[in-house]
């Protein structure tokens, strides 16, 4: 709701949700909380509750959702993993240090690709590594796990495979390994695929936290003119279907933009930790619902639309399916002028 009517001080919330009168009944509300109300809300409560009940959502949305992968045909569940950081101004945000005169928190998120929503979530310390915020994310036994050069961790790698975890990551460009084994002839790769080789790591770390065999494919990129070097501990897929999921991992970049332009998660309501926390976790509970919402419409939704169409429906007592499938109403053919006269 803060986010779609775009107040961003208390007392407008309060007097914005006043001001709807009778029309807050359909939203299961009875009556307009105060600003004081909301001021004590918004330092009591704890963050914890907001994060409980975006997984009961989670769990309830994502089985009733028709979230379709269609682009790979493969049975694993795909996972998009990546961070993204959100400055804070310091002398306002005092406990989210992150440099000498910058504050900051980071957002490491698992994104199902299926349905673009997070699986997992985590609020860390903005000087936290993209990897450290990796190592209690929940592990489904046979999904990939698609990220970036800085989840290469050879340990969290192992942990990975050793779960029965598929992973596609960026190789680190001063990776030391022998190369074992080419799994295809230049002539019989995809116009895109360099190299598809079996590796193993040599490191003076790295091969004792990964003894096992790994894949590295090389793909050129075409669009930036540059070579890009994948790790995969996946061996029967095809070199085209590793470059496609690593390519895939675009829609996590769209993912972060779309909750910074949409959900005005750069600019928060309160100052403490808890009430930072707790407007994210209602940004995520709020993307959660336009992805479930987008899902059972039958017209084709871009979210900046949909968010738009609700912003400016919120308190209009309209039949929410039938504007999800219709988009609008038939025009009636009502004269301008007709309707200019009213004035």
């Amino acid at each position: 709701m803060l986010g779609f009517q775009r107040a961003i001080l208390l007392r407008e919330i309060s007097n914005g949700l006043r001001s709807t009168t009778g029309n807050l009944n359909h939203l299961g509300i009875n009556r307009a909380s105060s600003k004081s109300s909301l001021s004590y809300q918004d330092k009591h409560q704890g963050w914890k509750l907001f994060k409980r009940f975006y997984y009961k959502m989670l769990g309830q949305l994502s089985a009733e959702a028709r979230f379709k992968q269609l682009k790979f045909k493969i049975k694993s569940k795909i996972y998009l993993l990546d961070s993204t950081t959100i400055s804070l101004c310091l002398s306002l945000f005092d406990w989210a240090k992150y440099r000498t005169s910058k504050g900051a928190i980071k957002l490491h998120t698992l994104l199902d690709y299926d349905g673009n929503f997070p699986n997992y979530i985590h609020i860390s310390d903005g000087k936290d590594g993209d990897n450290k915020g990796a190592y209690d994310i929940p592990l489904t036994k046979s999904s990939v796990i698609v990220a970036d050069r800085y989840y290469f961790d050879s340990y969290l790698l192992n942990k990975w495979d050793s779960n029965d975890v598929y992973f596609v990551i960026r190789m680190k460009e001063n990776l030391k390994y022998r190369s074992l084994k080419e799994l295809g002839s230049p002539e019989n790769l995809h116009e895109h695929i360099l190299k598809d080789v079996i590796i193993k790591l040599t490191g003076l770390n790295t091969k004792e936290k990964y003894p096992k065999r790994l894949r590295r494919v090389a793909v050129y990129d075409e669009k930036n003119n540059q070579t890009i070097e994948l790790i995969t501990n996946q061996l029967s897929w095809t070199a085209k279907t590793i470059s496609e999921l690593y390519k895939s991992r675009w829609q996590i970049e769209i993912f972060f933009r779309e909750i910074k332009q949409h959900l005005k998660i750069k600019s928060f309501i309160g100052t403490s930790e808890d009430a930072v926390t707790i407007q994210i976790w209602s940004a995520m509970i709020t993307i959660l619902m336009l992805k479930f919402l987008n899902s059972i419409a039958k017209y084709s939704w871009h979210l900046s639309n949909l968010v738009s169409f609700l912003r400016l429906n919120l308190f209009v007592k309209i039949s929410l399916q039938k504007r999800l499938d219709e988009h609008f109403e038939k025009d009636t053919g009502r004269p301008l002028e007709n309707l200019l006269s009213l004035f």
